[in-house]
């Protein structure tokens, strides 16, 4: 049989079985049905990923922490942007100052832990 010339093997299969497959499938590294199906008649060892259920979990906390942090640096954006727009009322100047280096300092601490948990998330789900 020449190198190039492929055979096409069919079978019927139920849909439950159907199903059984392809999240075994699924579970593996392989990218496609086709090359899943021919590893396991072939008996070639297939990799199957595994998934670590706390790392999941720690993952959508990370994930719900940095936007409840993202969000809190933008509340706080806003509100030193519309005291700036009362700079007439000398009471209102002297907070916008003292307040603008704490702004500063949150937004980079912020930019900060969001660039943190964003390697530890790729990290983490290359896993």
């Amino acid at each position: 049989m020449d190198i190039k010339e492929r055979k096409w093997i069919s079978i019927r299969v139920k849909p439950a079985e159907y199903r059984q497959i392809f999240q075994l499938f699924q579970a593996t590294t392989c990218r496609k049905l086709s090359e899943y199906v021919r590893a396991v008649l072939l008996r070639i060892p297939v990799t199957v990923k595994h998934r670590n259920q706390s790392a999941d979990d720690l993952l959508a906390e990370l994930i719900t922490m940095k936007n409840e942090l993202s969000a809190i640096g933008n509340n706080f954006n806003q509100a030193v942007k519309k005291l700036h727009t009362l700079r007439e009322q000398p009471e209102y100047l002297v907070w916008i100052l003292s307040q603008e280096r704490q702004q500063r300092d949150l937004l980079q601490k912020i930019a900060e832990i969001n660039q943190r948990m964003n390697q530890i998330y790729q990290q983490w789900s290359q896993k």
